[in-house]
């Protein structure tokens, strides 16, 4: 980015600086930090897009809702998901971005990006790095770090994708110089990743691997079918992307944690789903593996940390339903600043007492009305854009062909090993994929639309 350039947008927005500075503030604060300043703090930040945003004060407009009229958090409009395909929803110059991750529609890719600024992107890497520490790494102390093994496309392979450019952030932060990126334009790495979980066997030295739910639901079936087991050593652990807003085949959430202890020895509590969308800010994690170290019990959930909120609405009048109804899942996240506080999602969930949440689904139309039962059709961390399942399938079509070339390991004395679970084959989409990326190539990390960090 062009120094000058960063400089004059520094200095440009006097207030946005000081807006930036306070949600910093509460991001360094870390989850258990204070919350009080996020009452105050959301309505200075709608004033302040309402003011900046075109898209949103017309939103807001046809509503007849303004910032005179908002007193609370909970009556500042929550802006569409699918708006965003449709619009350009900056509360910044656009020649100011520096980071544009895509939506997960199939629309044109310039009307289904989500771009930001050089503070907005400072914020959502800082938002991602504070939640990551907290809930994937809270037993590691601050510097410590560990090999991540990562089922994945890097942000060189998918510049745009909010998964590869957060997993990458991770890599630099938490992992140590042998972690990398198992996924090339071969598929993924099957000998490699082999090689690492057996050497992390042998010396004892935890892994972390993080990548999409159905590319481990994949690694997890082929292993099982070619006799491969590993028993990796305590305190390795798995994050997962997707997965839970939708199926793989007949598998449950239930059956991935014992796919998982069956497989790698990593139990339940170790397997940490994520749940990150390009349109909020910050990522939501499982928290079984901090409530583990801190020796807590806890019914699986995501927390909410100090600088956002969750609500439920009713699917039917988006009103706010009471802890445990299920409804419309709708964020509010000061680290959106660069776009629009407050987002509605189609992700069907609940919260509780607490103000924490979990997701059940996605919701499904049925004769062109919303109902409470999640859709079934499996929604994958790299979205639904088409490009990206054709990238998902690809990944798993390479896990099922390479690991038939894989040599069978003997399993332990007097265990079994389980049938897989059912799976339908991913059909190989090689031709659809290069087709579909030459007439729809990704956007290279270049201003206005650089890439190169972020999460999801």
């Amino acid at each position: 980015m062009n120094t000058d350039t960063a400089d004059s947008a520094s200095t440009a927005d006097p207030e946005r600086d000081r807006l930036a500075a306070r949600i910093r503030a509460m991001i360094d604060g870390g989850v258990d930090g204070d919350s009080a300043p996020f009452a105050t703090l959301a309505l200075e930040l709608f004033a302040w897009q309402y003011a900046r945003n075109e898209p949103y004060r017309q939103f807001c407009a046809a509503k007849g809702i303004s910032p005179d009229t908002v007193t609370h958090w909970r009556d500042i409009p929550a802006f569409p998901t699918d708006a965003f395909k449709t619009a350009i929803v900056t509360s910044f110059p656009l020649e100011q971005a520096v980071m544009a991750q895509l939506t997960s529609g199939t629309t044109a890719i310039r009307r289904g990006q989500i771009f930001r600024d050089e503070t907005g992107r400072e914020l959502v890497l800082a938002a991602n790095r504070t939640m990551t520490h907290a809930w994937l790494f809270p037993d590691f102390a601050r510097g410590q770090r560990c090999r991540i093994l990562i089922l994945a496309p890097s942000p060189e392979m998918a510049p745009s994708m909010g998964m590869a450019i957060g997993m990458e952030e991770t890599r630099r932060h938490f992992g140590t110089p042998d972690s990398r990126f198992l996924l090339d334009y071969s598929g993924l790495d099957i000998k490699s990743l082999i090689a690492a979980l057996e050497q992390s066997e042998s010396t004892g030295v935890p892994v972390a691997m993080i990548g999409s739910t159905s590319a481990f639901v994949y690694f997890f079936n082929a292993c099982k079918a070619r006799g491969l087991r590993f028993r990796l050593p305590a305190g390795s652990r798995i994050g997962d992307g997707g997965g839970y807003r939708g199926r793989f085949g007949e598998l449950t959430q239930d059956d991935f944690f014992r796919l998982a202890e069956e497989v790698l020895a990593i139990p339940a509590s170790h397997c940490v789903n994520v749940l990150g969308m390009a349109e909020t800010a910050t990522g939501y994690f499982d928290d079984t593996l901090r409530s583990a170290i801190l020796g807590r019990s806890s019914a699986r959930r995501r927390r909410v940390p100090p600088w956002a909120r969750v609500d439920v609405v009713d699917i039917e009048t988006l009103q706010p339903l009471p802890a445990g109804e299920v409804g419309l899942l709708r964020h509010y996240d000061l680290a959106n600043l660069p776009t629009v506080i407050a987002v509605q999602t189609d992700n069907l969930g609940y919260i509780d007492h607490d103000g924490h949440f979990q997701i059940v689904g996605r919701a499904k139309l049925v004769d062109g009305r919303i109902t409470p039962v999640p859709s079934e059709r499996a929604v994958g961390p790299m979205g639904d854009k088409r490009i990206f399942r054709f990238l998902e399938a690809y990944v798993n079509f390479s896990i099922r062909f390479k690991m038939g070339l894989a040599r069978a390991r003997r399993p332990a004395t007097g265990s079994a090993i389980p049938a897989p679970l059912p799976m339908t084959p991913p059909v190989c989409p090689c031709d659809e994929l290069s087709e579909e990326m030459l007439a729809n190539p990704v956007p290279r990390t270049e201003s206005p639309a650089d890439t190169s960090s972020a999460t999801r």
